[in-house]
């Protein structure tokens, strides 16, 4: 089990790698040794993430995620297969936490009387402005 926080984890089973050949630093170990990983998470269809999680890790992928809920993440950093490895589920488990933060609801405010009462002289005072630009006007 992969902890996200206290409540939430996911089981290792629901993640796939693959390694591909990375672009980037490495010499010639570059075209020879598949370093970079491509991280998969079945955000749609996972059973450890609960609907609200699910719903905010969703807009959080943008582009990353495809038609089906898949999560593609990328890792090409590193020179060593291992580093790229954690460096993906650091990434996973970050936007993970990041998506199990319910947000703030607003609470609307009303504006108070003084900042009420600039807008209203800082629209007349522009008005007079623009008046006094009229031809004929002798302001």
């Amino acid at each position: 089990m992969i902890r996200i926080d206290d409540r939430l984890s996911i089981n290792e089973t629901e993640i796939e790698e693959s390694f591909i050949r990375a672009s980037g630093p490495g010499g010639q170990n570059v075209n020879k040794v598949s370093t970079a990983v491509q991280l998969r998470f079945d955000v749609r269809n996972s059973p450890s993430l609960p609907e609200a999680v699910r719903a905010r890790l969703e807009k959080l992928c943008g582009q990353r995620l495809t038609n089906e809920g898949v999560l593609i993440l990328t890792a090409q950093a590193f020179r060593s297969q291992e580093r790229n490895r954690a460096a993906a589920l650091d990434a996973l488990i970050d936007l993970i936490r990041r998506a199990a933060i319910p947000p703030v609801p607003r609470r609307p405010t009303k504006p108070t009387y003084a900042s009420r009462l600039r807008r209203l002289d800082a629209k007349s005072h522009r008005s007079t402005i623009k008046r006094g630009r009229k031809p004929g006007s002798d302001e």
